[in-house]
């Protein structure tokens, strides 16, 4: 019976509570142990039961799901909540992920849908508490951070979409892995409309930056950042995007650079694909990139728009040699020159990549990057050298940030 995952229903309807008891009792790895019809029940019934994961009804009178999840996860911490509400609003799952819920299911749901969340937020927190043990253990702590060099981290970045930029990150990514052996991550920071998962040919919906963002409540430290990446085939480390766009709203500026500095500090290589537009967050982790690869294409708009990103860049206080300009389908017959570009933003590109879309659509279709099914191709070779540009030379540290500060108002969202 080790192998149960042991599960309190909480619903104050208790037609929806033998609903639910009749449906898990058709799954040989999972056992009610217990139904409670009310917050403070809940809360008794936990200290009480131990279970591993709580379903928690959201609307119940007296005492809301929110404050039950916020009362269990201080008094029995190893169980894991997931939500249960009739609406799906970006309000209710920010409060309940803020309160300490691990997943959120929004009424009706199937079965399967049901029980994949029971075993998804169980399995993630055996690896959470297996990590831990790990990182606990005196002799294991040095193993697991020795002294070593803080990693390099660069943002892929353009101010306007349409440009490759996911491309241009994805396999810049993993050829630093194929081609340096190096320790790196890949960051998805579209944290709305992430493609990175689709590029990779990664389920969408595993374990994602989303998961991260209970353990960080408080400003606590996140020991365990491999529990929450995927691994490619390449041995790419990969943070996928949440898995819904309104989970991005819970990803705080300080969150962001908190997961990018913790990564840092444990890899050879960060690299971040950004969103095309600026934010809070946006900003802050482009603050904290040692290098922002800025994309751009032979197109006027993406001209213009990266000409007034170089101007938004040098308020910011970031170096000149900071920004490193890639153009993206460099020979395409556009009617514009490399030579037009430079002279528009008054500054010289400082890498090309050839324009091949036969190559880039069939790998991304298949989910594979070109870098690895298509090395010898010329749009592989200029991404090879991108990536050689990166690894090979040694960490620039980021600049003065109470310069970045002082400027940052007229910037900021609000």
């Amino acid at each position: 019976m080790d192998d149960q995952i042991r599960v309190l229903i909480v619903d104050d309807i208790a037609e929806t509570r033998d609903h639910l008891t009749k449906l898990l009792s058709f799954e040989r790895d999972l056992t009610v142990v217990g139904a409670a019809a009310s917050g403070p029940e809940a809360i008794e019934m936990a200290q009480k039961l131990l279970p591993d994961v709580v379903l928690m009804d959201i609307n119940m009178p007296d005492m809301d799901g929110i404050t039950a999840t916020e009362r269990i996860a201080t008094v029995v911490p190893t169980a894991a909540v997931v939500m249960m509400s009739v609406q799906g609003e970006a309000d209710y799952l920010r409060r309940s992920m803020l309160a300490g819920a691990r997943e959120f299911l929004v009424k009706p749901f199937s079965s399967d849908e049901l029980t994949a969340s029971i075993r998804q937020v169980h399995e993630r927190e055996r690896e959470k508490a297996g990590r831990m043990s790990a990182v606990a253990a005196p002799a294991g702590h040095a193993m697991l951070h020795p002294e070593r060099e803080p990693g390099r981290v660069v943002a892929v970045f353009s101010p306007k979409g349409g440009v490759g930029r996911t491309t241009v990150a994805v396999n810049v990514a993993v050829a630093a892995v194929v081609e340096s052996g190096a320790n790196v991550v890949l960051m998805d920071a579209a944290f709305q409309f992430g493609d990175v998962a689709i590029l990779l040919n990664l389920n969408p919906r595993s374990r994602s930056i989303a998961d991260l963002i209970p353990e960080m409540q408080g400003g606590g430290e996140v020991e365990s950042l491999d529990t929450f990446t995927v691994t490619h085939s390449s041995g790419l480390r990969v943070l996928l995007a949440p898995p819904t766009p309104e989970t991005a709203d819970l990803i705080t500026p300080a969150a962001a650079r908190h997961i990018v500095e913790s990564f840092r500090a444990q890899s050879d290589l960060v690299v971040i694909d950004c969103p095309a537009w600026f934010s809070d967050t946006t900003l802050a982790i482009l603050d904290t990139a040692d290098v922002i690869l800025a994309v751009l294409t032979l197109e006027i708009t993406s001209i213009k728009s990266i000409r007034l990103f170089l101007e938004v860049a040098e308020q910011l206080g970031y170096p000149p040699d900071r920004v490193v300009l890639v153009l993206n389908r460099a020979d395409s017959a556009l009617g514009i020159r490399v030579a037009d570009v430079e002279q528009s933003i008054g500054r010289k590109i400082d890498h090309q990549i050839i324009s091949d879309g036969r190559t880039v659509v069939y790998a991304l279709n298949r989910g594979v990057p070109f870098v690895t099914s298509n090395r010898e191709m010329q749009v592989s070779q200029d991404i090879l050298r991108l990536a050689a540009s990166i690894t090979g030379e040694s960490p620039t540290r980021a600049p003065s940030r109470a310069k970045v500060e002082r400027k940052r108002g007229i910037f900021s969202l609000r």
